[in-house]
Parts: structure tokens; sequence; C-alpha cells
């Protein structure tokens, strides 16, 4: 086996080739850019080469660097990974006249299956299913609206060099055919380099099904069975399952087999994926083949119980693959999810910046995260704005959806915008659900997607505020105060009610709360309700309302209150607490501080006269001004406090008595 490998690309799969690389004894060099000098991989590996600065353009498609960076670490193999160079014939080429071991297909692989024209020739001459269409050589305008036209519309055109939704046009008419023609022509050349294209029929209501290949030197080939790939955005993937559902098993039987022959048309060496597109009925037909390790493979690992990394590896060591067809079987069913950092409502455009929160759900035999990504990392403009992938494992398709509901639902991210909520309605839509799947379906589902309203529970309402409440409290805690290491909150001599009030998205809410002797009965909207409980760390606490014990998860922010519920994230932008504006106060007495603190302003004299909601002083406490404001009309007595005295939980600040009609 090799000693030492190069991972020639970054972020979770570098991380992923790490992990398999380690299992097996293999020492890993990793490559970074200025963007990735502190990220995962290279902290994973174990040596790491600066390969130039952050656009890929100038560090991670850099061949000439990378082949330097294996040479000069004694690296005997690169790993390519997925994207950037890994379908690159020139590094593979590279990489062979500098005796290191490209772990991927041979390049004359590569070169037939890289551009789509002469892959389906050589798949129409090994009896693969092609689309109806035409992908010849030529290329004149005119020939090709002719063709078009014999094929009938709709049709697709697509650049032969084509991939990721680029490159790609719908044309639905004969007369907007030449139009369509030049704009793809442009964008294929602007984005490959190549300006030719094929014509194909556009099937209706398409899935997007693939299936996992792996071939080796010795002439062995295995399919890994499929994945259902159909559920995409702009053309691209949103989630993967396997197997495909609901599909006769003839149609998969021959699928697979099709798989296969493309792999053993072009002698293909390691791992690999031949896509089809599919008709409703599952009759499918080639599409393409991607000569590398999919994003989505690991719910292939879920289903098979295999490392597809280890065979990779072990395949590019010249081993002969570790089993054959009859030992590979089916074992359930996974789903794997891409989280993203975008705006799902704004046309999924990426979120760039820093995550300042990150949970990922416990893993375990069901659940599995795939990243290089931890809290407090940038999300760059540089790179794709993936943060994971959520993999998930079920005894059939059912339970799989069941554990992705949950999971998705422990999955927390604050500081930028993602598409966890989107996914989650994405498996609870009805289609999804009924495995309804084709291309389409997030167009077919968009008043679910994307217009449901979700209205703001009480409950929750009423824990965010008793959460901000404790955390105000709790972060406040001075050696000089040590009761609030043996009692409880409303055990304290303090101001026995609080209005605490959030903004979300423009509209303020205000839930009330007022002490008692077991907890605080809390009013929100009408409703009320009687809460009690503790935070049990930094981002969780668990409370027992009306009765019912619930677990809550949030984050606090320079701004506000995140607070996460059944997938969904709340941000919760503060107001000024407050503290003390209630009416059910006594109408003589004191207003105690709330918290620990320094008084910043006094801004009422003895025998004011003040109106509700007047500010009487204001307190600084954690960086953040809070406002003591009157409860009631009424008129100072006493001021217990100058500007810049320190104070503590509970001391009184200011007495004054309400003004009655024998008040003058």
């Amino acid at each position: 086996m090799f000693e030492k490998i190069l991972i020639a690309n970054r972020g979770e799969i570098a991380c992923r080739v790490i992990r398999s690389a380690q299992k097996l004894g293999i020492a890993t060099v990793a490559v970074y850019s200025d963007a990735d000098a502190q990220a995962q991989h290279v902290k994973l590996a174990d040596e790491a080469i600066y390969i130039g600065e952050s656009p890929a353009a100038q560090s991670y498609l850099q061949a000439d660097r990378i082949i330097q960076a294996a040479l000069a670490t004694g690296a005997q193999a690169i790993h390519p990974g997925y994207g950037f160079l890994s379908e690159n014939d020139r590094f593979a080429e590279a990489c062979q006249a500098n005796n290191i071991v490209f772990i991927g297909p041979p390049v004359a692989a590569i070169l037939a299956m890289g551009l789509k024209a002469t892959s389906k020739s050589l798949m129409e001459k090994a009896g693969v299913p092609l689309t109806p269409g035409y992908h010849g050589n030529n290329q004149e305008a005119e020939f090709l609206k002719q063709q078009a036209d014999a094929i009938g519309y709709p049709v697709l055109i697509k650049a032969s060099a084509g991939g990721g939704g680029k490159g790609m046009r719908l044309v639905e008419r004969s007369e907007d055919f030449l139009s369509s023609l030049a704009s793809c022509k442009s964008e294929a050349k602007s984005s490959f380099g190549n300006d030719e294209v094929l014509i194909e029929r556009y099937v209706i209501n398409p899935r997007h099904i693939e299936v996992q290949v792996f071939g080796d030197s010795h002439g062995n080939y295995v399919h890994f069975f499929e994945r259902d790939c159909s559920v995409q955005r702009r053309h691209q993937k949103v989630l993967e399952e396997a197997p495909a559902p609901l599909v006769a098993q003839d149609k998969l039987d021959a699928m697979r087999q099709a798989a296969i022959d493309a792999a053993r048309a072009v002698d293909y060496v390691g791992a690999g994926t031949v896509e089809f597109i599919v008709e409703q009925d599952g009759t499918a037909y080639f599409m393409e083949m991607n000569t590398r390790l999919q994003v989505e493979h690991p719910v292939t690992e879920m289903i098979t119980g295999v490392d597809l990394v280890e065979w990779q590896l072990r395949v590019a060591f010249g081993e002969p693959l570790p089993k054959q067809q009859h030992e590979l079987k089916i074992h359930g069913h996974a789903i794997e999810a891409r989280v993203y950092a975008e705006e799902p409502e704004k046309g999924f455009i990426p979120a760039i910046g820093q995550i300042s929160y990150l949970h990922y759900p416990e893993q375990n035999q069901h659940v599995r995260v795939d990243s290089g990504i931890v809290q407090g990392d940038e999300i760059s403009s540089y790179y794709d704005p993936m943060i994971a992938k959520l993999i998930v494992w079920g005894e059939n398709r059912e339970a799989a959806l069941v554990q992705m509901h949950h999971a998705l639902g422990q999955f927390h991210v604050d500081g930028l915008g993602n598409n966890i909520a989107f996914l989650d309605r994405i498996i609870r839509s009805k289609s999804f659900k009924q495995a309804d799947l084709d291309t389409n379906l997030i167009q077919r589902e968009d008043e679910f997607l994307f217009k449901t309203k979700h209205s703001l529970n009480a409950k929750m309402m009423v824990a965010t505020a008793l959460t901000e409440l404790l955390l105000r409290f709790n972060q406040n805690k001075t050696a000089s105060n040590p009761v609030w290491s043996s009692q409880t909150l409303w055990r304290v001599n303090i101001s026995p009610s609080y209005a605490i009030q959030f903004n979300l998205e423009d509209a303020v809410y205000q839930v009330n709360l007022s002490a008692e002797k077991d907890g605080f009965s809390a009013e929100y909207q009408g409703e009320k309700f009687l809460i009690s409980g503790k935070l049990l760390n930094a981002n969780s606490a668990q409370f027992r309302i009306n009765g019912k014990q619930e677990k809550f998860a949030f984050n606090q922010n320079k701004s506000g209150l995140t607070v996460f519920q059944n997938g969904q994230s709340y941000p919760f932008k503060y107001i000024q607490n407050n503290f003390g504006a209630d009416e059910s106060q006594s109408t003589e007495g004191n207003l105690k501080a709330p918290m620990p603190g320094v008084i910043t302003q006094v801004l009422v004299n003895i025998n004011d006269k003040v109106q509700k909601d007047d500010v009487l002083m204001t307190l600084e406490a954690m960086k953040m001004e809070y406002a003591i404001r009157a409860p009631y009309d009424g008129i100072v007595h006493s001021c217990y406090f100058q500007a810049g005295d320190q104070v503590k939980v509970g001391d009184e600040l200011v007495e004054f008595q309400a003004i009655t009609e024998d008040v003058a």
C-alpha cells in the first residue's frame, strides 16, 4: 500500500480522504490557499503545502504547483477528490510523467468520457441506451436547427464539455432555437473553452438516477446499485438517496448493466458514476459518466457498508476489487442533504461571512456528517458554500425520512443564511414523502417550500423570554455575589415582574414574566403559562411548561438570541428590556437592579414626577445598556446610586410612589 499520498483538494472531501487514508496507515499531505491556511483539512493532514492565493485559479487549479508539492514531500500518489482537477486529463498525464499515481481512471477513460458528444458515440457502439438526439461533429447552426426540428420540441441544447448546469438551454419552439443556440455556445466557450454542443429530446418530468461503478486493472467490474438525485435547483443536486425508490426491478437491472457496459467500453479503472435521465416509467437513457468520486457517494456507502475511498486507494495501488458483484448487497435506505450557506428564498444566492455558531447532529450508525467546517470558519466567495453533507440511514425509506427530519432539527447554524429549514420542508413535502420524484419537484412544491408562513409558537416565545432572562443573570455572576451558585433565580429578592421584548422581521413581540415560588407565570398574546427551568449549557436549556418538560436550543449573539426549533431558526433581535414595566407591581416600593452592572445615567431627581415608561436610569451589563423604566406614573422619593456606581443584582435603585388623586 502507499506510504504517503497528497490530496489535491480542500474542505469536506479532503477531510474525507484523509480519514480513510489514516485508517490504512497512509500519511497524508494537504495543499492550501491563503483562504484555507487554518482550514480543517490542513490541520488533519500530516503535512501541508501552500500553493497560492485564494482564488482557485491561482491555487487549487495550479497543476504544476500540486505536482511539485507531491514531489517535494515524497507523496507516491495524488487523490484529486471531486471538482478542481479531478477530471483533468492533462493533470492525470502530468502525474504519470512524474511517476506519481493518479488515484482515478486512466487518461484515455477521462478523455473518452470528458466530452458528452464523444462519450455518447462510444456508448452507442457499446449498446448503452441514449436519449434521442444529435451528438455529431457538424456544428453549423442551420444544420443543428434541422436536427432539433426532426427530433421534435422541446429539446435541450447542451454544451459537450459542460457540467454543473452550465451550458444548457431548453428550447420549446423552433423559432427560438437559433437564439438559444448562440447563447448556449457563448456560455460554453466562456465556461469550458469549448463551444461544441449536442441536441437531445427533452424528457418531460425526468428523474435523474446514477449508478456507482468500480473497475480494477485486472478486468473486474462491479456496480454499487444506484442513487436517485432528482431533487435539484438550478440543475444542481440538493438531496440524494439510495437505492432509487419506486422503480421496477427490471428497469433497475437494465440501468445497472448499462453502467457496467459503459465502464467496460472505456477500460475504466477506479470509482466512476454513470448518470441516466429516466422517464417516469423507468426507461433510462445514458446522460454522462463522471470519472471521479461523486459528492453523494456516502449514501452508497451507508447502504453497502463499503468505504469507497479505501477501494480507490487499493485499486490505484494495483490490488483487485475487494469484493465481487455477488458479495455486494443493499441494506436499508440512505438519504443525503447538502447543507449550504445560501438563501433559498432569494434565489439560492450564497451567504458569505463567518459562522458564529455551529452545532452538528450527534453522529451514530444512523447519522453521519461529512464536513470541513467548524464554528468560527468563514464562508468565502472563493469556493462552493457547502457547510456539510448530512447523511442518514434507516431500515427503509420511511425510517430514513424520520432520521433526516430529526437530524436537521439538531443541525444549528447561526451567523449567516443557510438552507436547513428549506431541506426540512423538502423532505416533509407531499411529493418527496411519496417518492413522486423528478427534476421539477422544487418548482412543483413552490407553494409549500417558499410561501408557507410559520406562525410563532407561543411556548417557544415564552421559553425564549425566560432563556434571555436566565442568560442575563447567569452571565453576570461575580465572586462578590455567590448567591447565584446556591439559590435559584426566583428565590432572590429581585423585581418580580419583567416585560421581555424581541424584534423578528420588523415585528415586535413581548412576553410578560412574573416570578412565582416555583418558577414564573408567563403571558404571551393572551395565552398564559407556568414555566420553570434552567440553562444546561451555553446553547441549551431545559424547561417545564405547563407541566410538560422540553429541551430548548439557542445561540446568543451580539444582536440577539437565535432560537432553533424543528429545523427552523428564528433570529430574534434585542430591544431594550423593559425591566419593571408591569402594572401588577405594588404601587409603593423600589425598583431593583435586574443584574450586576454599572449605572451609566441617572435621569431623575428627588420629587420628580414621572410617567409610566419614562427612563429613570440606565444600567450597562455585558457591554449592553438596559433602561430602568417607571412601571407607572409616580413621584421619585429617593435615588440610591449615581452614574459610575457598581450595583449588584437586587440592589434597590429608585424609591417612588404612585400618583393618586390625593397627590398634588
